[in-house]
């Protein structure tokens, strides 16, 4: 897919509306998490460099086109200010004649786009406003790319439109691992539920030569192959999707990884009794056990599986990650794989709010070649769903 950079407009005495995601934790009045702000410097530096006027649109919260005081985005001015070491104007109700008096070196944000009610309901109107305060659209906001707004899709068919740098380094990044992997590519998909991963791991099995699966999510797997895993979670109405899975994976020829040993214990809690208990078919547990956690079998399979990778993506953790010793799996493969990739012998790509928790936990994250905070944008791109914001951008 081809769409336009920074480097491809002409930004000299241009405003240069830019699409970003600063939805930041809060707590007091307070950003308690600059991530997403910190990741938007470089585009709105590289702007200002250009002799560009930076004019931020952003999202907080999810006010449904109302004013609602306790998600005004005045709350990230002492953060974003601090992030670019300069000043920040605040507009409240956006005039495009001021904003184009504005002198050169500003950088303006724009007050909460959903506030009004016509930046979700993609209103023409709104896209035409937001048109008229701009010459040059820039969307650095991957993380909002899934959603077909004002902001992120209508507005970008009115202006010469690009990518900033953090969507520029994130489509770059999720071609490199799913579009057009060095092979063999393979995926670590874990987490709680196979429900919310239908159609996720439908597309994965498709294009990956190995998918491991874990979590609870391998517990409903191993439960379609027959076996009787007590009180652990897993989920019976999907049974039969786990097993039109695996009949897929077969037919296409993915390798499909499961635990063959776990963490089994009795209480859900930090510390925690357990024992390492093998997993096939033939497993039976009794009602009051649970696992928890992959075992040491199966670390090393996925340790192994992942030495023959050119390529891994990496979305959900492989067991109860919050607690020790739960964490052992999910810590273990997650360190081989930043080995691997610090080695140079392995792309790795992760995204998905559990996956960036665990792999900061597990002390690595910056060892992967991108970690996508993006969330909802990266499942939906990983499905092989067109993304609104995206498309737009290189039609």
């Amino acid at each position: 897919m081809a769409w336009k950079t920074l480097d491809d407009m002409d930004l000299a005495g241009k405003r240069v509306l830019v699409r970003v995601d600063i939805n930041v934790p809060v707590e007091d009045g307070q950003v308690t998490d600059t991530t997403r702000i910190d990741r938007i410097v470089p585009t709105i530096k590289d702007i200002l460099s250009a002799g560009g006027l930076p004019i931020l649109l952003a999202h907080f919260g999810r006010p449904k086109g109302k004013y609602v005081p306790e998600m005004s985005l005045r709350v990230t001015l002492p953060a974003l200010e601090a992030a670019l070491g300069q000043p920040v104007t605040f507009v409240e109700r956006p005039d495009p004649a001021e904003l184009a008096a504005l002198p050169a070196g500003t950088v303006v944000l724009v007050e909460n786009t959903r506030f009004a009610a016509g930046e979700e309901a993609n209103d023409p109107g709104m896209a035409q406003f937001l048109a008229s305060l701009g010459d040059v659209y820039c969307n650095d906001a991957f993380s909002a790319a899934h959603r077909a707004h004002a902001s992120t899709e209508g507005v970008a068919r009115l202006l010469p439109a690009c990518a900033g740098r953090l969507m520029q380094a994130e489509l770059s990044a999720l071609e490199a691992a799913l579009s057009n992997p060095k092979r063999p590519v393979g995926a670590v998909v874990g987490g709680a539920k196979v429900s919310t991963k239908i159609a996720l791991l439908e597309n994965l099995v498709t294009r990956l030569d190995l998918l491991v699966i874990g979590g609870g999510m391998a517990n409903t797997f191993l439960a379609a192959q027959g076996a009787k895993l007590g009180a652990s979670l897993q989920e019976p109405d999907f049974i039969d999707t786990a097993k039109a899975i695996m009949d897929r994976a077969e037919e296409e020829g993915c390798r499909l990884l499961l635990p063959v040993d776990g963490l089994v214990a009795r209480a859900f809690e930090a510390g925690a009794e357990h024992e390492v208990i093998a997993l096939s078919a033939n497993t039976v547990l009794a009602d009051d056990q649970m696992v928890l956690d992959a075992g040491p079998q199966s670390i090393k399979a996925v340790t192994e599986a992942f030495g023959k990778l050119k390529t891994l993506i990496w979305n959900g953790p492989l067991g109860a990650f919050e607690i020790a010793p739960f964490n052992q799996a999910t810590n273990a493969a997650a360190a081989d794989a930043a080995r691997q990739t610090k080695a140079g012998t392995l792309i790795s790509v992760a995204g998905g709010g559990d996956t960036v928790a665990a792999l900061n936990q597990a002390g690595v994250a910056e060892d992967f070649t991108y970690i996508s905070t993006a969330g909802g944008a990266f499942l939906e791109w990983m499905e092989g769903k067109e993304l609104p914001g995206v498309a737009v951008l290189s039609e």
